[in-house]
């Protein structure tokens, strides 16, 4: 993990290094005191508890995709193999072509809307049908949500689960390498990335990042979530202003990234406006919440007469 934000900077602990040991003797107060039986069983009891949470804690990965059908079966196969993973879930957004078909043939449960609605309602009904199939007697499924197209890399997304699997963090963002024949120049990035420092103190290495892995809980904190193209950017800010943990971790993903052509520049156009609606929404919230708090008197203590 590269960098963190919200409760895990605060969460950090810093160690004292231990006492060398001099001729075989070690300075007695590095020594911990002999632990009791009925401490030793407590301790031993917890073990197994959180073993047993462990153990029963699945993760569920939501993809969402449109017009995906050559690179979906890839991208199924792969992240079925993830630790932990015992659902995977394809959000078929209106796709022209046979990507529902394909999906289903490679082993994901299938859900399809009859038309395009954005990545935002495809997370939005992908979370709503894996907490649908989630047993009431076992914990809520962890949520890993990877794009369509990242075939055979989708493994590669493992590193995402481990923060939030075993509590180190909240909502973990994969980075990505440079990928060949990205066409962009930044600046959407730039955009996203300083509206985040802005807003939160926290600075993203890639905010635009699509491959995310967060609990439950983390992901209603952060609904109903940004329009389209801006639901990163407004998720991070969403996240770290509630004080939810957030780590950035080296994923070696491949996918189909944008180009030059025009196809390439309308992508990252509609994805400027969006990250930019997201971003004005929590700014006008954040001032809203300002000027209530200003006019709004403070509540006094009843007074009583004798």
């Amino acid at each position: 993990m590269t960098r963190t934000g919200g409760k895990a900077a605060d969460d950090q602990a810093t160690t004292a290094p231990a006492t060398p040991a001099v001729d075989g003797v070690v300075d007695a107060t590095t020594v911990s005191p002999p632990t009791s039986p009925a401490a030793a069983r407590k301790a031993a009891v917890d073990e197994r508890k959180a073993a047993a949470h462990k153990a029963r804690q699945r993760v569920a990965v939501i993809i969402p995709a449109k017009d995906e059908s050559r690179r979906i079966a890839a991208t199924v196969r792969s992240a079925r193999a993830i630790p932990h993973v015992d659902l995977v879930l394809v959000v078929d957004d209106g796709s022209e072509d046979d990507t529902q078909h394909v999906a289903r043939e490679a082993g994901a449960v299938v859900v399809r809307h009859s038309h395009n609605r954005g990545k935002a309602a495809a997370m939005e009904t992908g979370a709503a049908v894996v907490a649908m199939r989630d047993a009431p007697d076992r914990q809520p499924r962890i949520l890993l949500f990877i794009d369509g197209d990242l075939g055979e890399t989708a493994v590669n997304t493992a590193p995402l689960v481990p923060p939030v699997f075993e509590g180190h963090a909240d909502l973990s963002i994969a980075l990505i390498p440079p990928q060949p024949g990205a066409g962009g120049r930044g600046i959407v990035v730039g955009a996203a990335r300083r509206a985040i420092v802005s807003m939160t103190g926290w600075t993203p290495t890639q905010p635009l990042s699509g491959m995310r892995c967060l609990t439950r809980a983390a992901f209603e904190a952060a609904t109903p979530l940004a329009h389209g193209w801006g639901v990163e950017t407004g998720m991070t800010i969403d996240l770290l202003r509630r004080g939810f943990r957030v780590v950035e971790v080296p994923c070696d993903l491949r996918h189909r990234p944008s180009g030059t052509d025009l196809r390439g520049q309308l992508h990252r156009a509609a994805q400027y406006r969006d990250v930019q609606l997201a971003v004005n929404a929590r700014r006008v919230r954040r001032a809203a919440g300002a000027v209530k708090r200003t006019v709004t008197p403070a509540q006094k203590p009843p007074q009583t007469h004798r």
